[in-house]
């Protein structure tokens, strides 16, 4: 499950002493949820690569497991990736899950090949986006540096997200077969920092337990509601280590 797979990994210190940190800014996240076992999600993996370089966007891949049996074990793929796809589609009420599926701040979802749906969606969440939260990260020597900043409105899980920036895959079977696929910012492991109550919140991750799985860079989001119930996200950040 999900929330296992969140709480298991290692402890993350909580500090007070002051870090130094850029401005905060305000992204929007574009969630792919594609598979490597899905004919029809190369041209969305495509696009996503794209959106990446959007530098108001915080682009993330999230391969899931549940097309494995089509012949192809998916390699980047996580099965807590499923399970949030499929809490989106429970909170959202229309129950769609499917692949190439974009989520866009937790609410908005399109087909993950559609480039002028997804463009419609960030644009709008940069209007009607719910009051946001500044999030800023900073390498300070073997260490990272979050600092979630001060805000109001319901308290909301922070979460702590290694990627892998690019990742070539050959696929051996399946639908795909004989295709060279790049993925982009593909979600490796998942961390809960803690939970943003409304005052400021600091945390220091180690380097050494961030670049494993061929991770580059990692993304901090703050995410209204629960693992089970995911909302809006209110605030996220990405910081290369490449």
């Amino acid at each position: 499950m999900l929330a296992r797979s969140l709480l298991v990994l290692s402890a993350v210190v909580l500090v007070a002493a002051p870090l130094p940190v850029a401005a905060g800014d305000t992204k929007t996240v574009v969630e792919l949820f594609t598979s490597q076992g899905c004919s029809s999600c190369p041209p969305a993996d495509k696009l996503l690569g794209e959106i990446a370089k959007n530098e108001r966007v915080v682009a993330l891949s999230l391969s899931v497991d549940y097309w494995d049996y089509l012949g192809w074990r998916d390699t980047l793929a996580l099965h807590a990736h499923g399970v949030r796809q499929k809490a989106y589609a429970e909170v959202r009420g229309d129950r769609r899950v499917y692949t190439p599926q974009v989520v866009i701040n937790g609410v908005a979802q399109a087909i993950g090949s559609d480039r002028g749906a997804i463009m419609n969606a960030i644009a709008t969440a940069e209007v009607n986006r719910v009051p946001a939260i500044p999030v800023t990260l900073k390498r300070n020597g073997d260490k990272i540096g979050v600092v979630v900043g001060a805000g109001t409105g319901m308290k909301a899980p922070v979460f702590l997200l290694t990627i892998a920036s690019e990742t070539a895959v050959v696929i051996g079977r399946g639908e795909n077969r004989g295709k060279t696929i790049s993925y982009h910012n593909a979600v490796r492991t998942w961390r809960r920092l803690g939970e943003w109550i409304g005052a400021e919140m600091r945390a220091s991750v180690p380097l050494s337990e961030i670049t494993g799985s061929g991770a580059d860079g990692v993304v901090v989001i703050v995410q209204a509601g629960s693992v089970e119930e995911p909302g809006p996200i209110r605030g996220a950040a990405y910081l290369s280590l490449r």
